[in-house]
């Protein structure tokens, strides 16, 4: 964001857009970087006839948790609404303009009819019920009707989930979008003495609990793989619960042909293992291989044995066949393509339970953010669906 060349490349493709709407059809309201006067804001710029209309700048930057735009962007100032074809006064409060009430009560106090809040809100429990008490009290103070548009797919380690909504100036839902999945709604509007208000549209319900947990990890791993343009994934099943839950998710996210399963037995490795892994794979429907681990293992403690002469065997043997087993999956999709999915759940990265270059290895973890017992409800939940 802060490269030039990308904000001038930015601004470029808005330009290109802005040119596409001298049809007469849709406007288009559309996020990038503007630079103005030596300063750059994180923007919206309306655009239509052919022309970028008009642009806001966000007031209010936050830096907390996943956020650092104050590192970033300078904050706009307040801003008044947008005139939107000489027939309705928009107000554009960009995400974290509603969390206060000075950014809403000043497009309130300057004419604003209908607020229109792009939002970039990442997924997590409870985030939805927060978002919409945040709206309501907008919505209350102003006496003015929002459409909340929230972004949706995975970016790296953030998942947003969508589930943009309307909400009328009497509080009255008018429309609410599905989470976790695409699509597109026409919203229909009249003026009245009172103002604007949206007729009532599609309510889709909203998964919430060990469901919306699934939905984030399947999405979150469907636009990491899809977006770095990997043919599928490849992971290690070990008959464990982790394992199976991220193929399960690797299946929901991608479809059984892009997914393959290896099973790297040891000699510890006990035949209720072996049988759960299979299990796993059959009802999976994914292709699942064998490659047993003895003769690497065996191969490096044999080119270490001088070195570690007089010593007791402990964890660095132990974490050999973890880091065995990271080669072998590494080796696979050096060689044919696919990512490697890690399998560790938040409790065992939390208290350091695993092995550098080995269970740690992979692109992506769709179960990184659920601690162990979460891991157990979400395997629940998806037996059960």
């Amino acid at each position: 964001v802060l490269k030039p060349a990308f904000q001038d490349a930015c601004r470029k493709a808005c330009e290109d857009l802005a040119r596409e709407t001298a049809d007469g059809g849709p406007a288009v309201l559309l996020g990038l970087p503007w630079l103005e006067d030596g300063k750059l804001y994180n923007a919206y710029a309306l655009l239509d006839g052919g022309l970028i209309q008009s642009v806001r700048f966000k007031v209010d930057l936050p830096n907390y948790g996943v956020f650092d735009e104050k590192r970033v962007f300078e904050p706009g100032p307040l801003p008044g609404p947008v005139v939107f074809r000489n027939h309705v006064r928009l107000g554009i409060p960009i995400c974290e303009d509603i969390w206060g009430e000075e950014v809403v009560e000043c497009i309130a106090e300057t004419g604003g009819e209908i607020l229109l809040v792009p939002n970039g809100s990442p997924f997590r429990r409870g985030v939805i019920e927060e978002r919409l008490n945040v709206a309501v009290a907008r919505v209350v103070e102003s006496g003015l009707p929002m459409v909340y548009l929230n972004q949706l797919g995975g970016q790296d380690e953030l998942v947003f989930e969508g589930a943009s909504f309307v909400l009328n100036a009497d509080r009255s839902f008018a429309q609410q979008l599905p989470a976790f999945r695409e699509a597109i709604a026409i919203t229909h509007w009249e003026r009245g003495p009172d103002g604007w208000r949206c007729l009532p549209g599609e309510v889709a319900p909203i998964e919430n609990g060990d469901e919306a947990d699934y939905a984030a990890c399947v999405l979150g791993l469907r636009d990491y793989v899809e977006k770095n343009r990997f043919p599928g994934v490849v992971l290690g099943l070990s008959g464990g619960i982790d394992s199976a839950i991220c193929a399960a998710m690797a299946v929901d996210a991608l479809g059984s042909e892009r997914v393959r399963c290896v099973m790297m037995p040891y000699r510890f490795t006990s035949q209720e293992s072996l049988d759960d892994a299979k299990a796993c794979a059959d009802a999976l429907g994914v292709r699942y291989e064998i490659v047993p681990i003895a003769e690497p293992v065996e191969g490096f403690e044999h080119a270490l044995a001088e070195l570690f002469a007089g010593t007791n065997r402990g964890i660095t043997e132990e974490n050999l066949q973890s880091r065995v087993r990271g080669t072998l999956l590494m080796s696979i999709s050096n060689k044919f393509g696919p990512m490697v999915v890690t399998t560790g759940n938040k409790s065992e990265m939390s208290c350091g339970y695993a092995t550098l270059y080995g269970d740690m290895n992979g692109g992506y973890n769709p179960i990184k953010d659920l601690y162990k017992t979460r891991v157990f409800d979400a395997c629940r939940w998806r037996n059960a669906h």
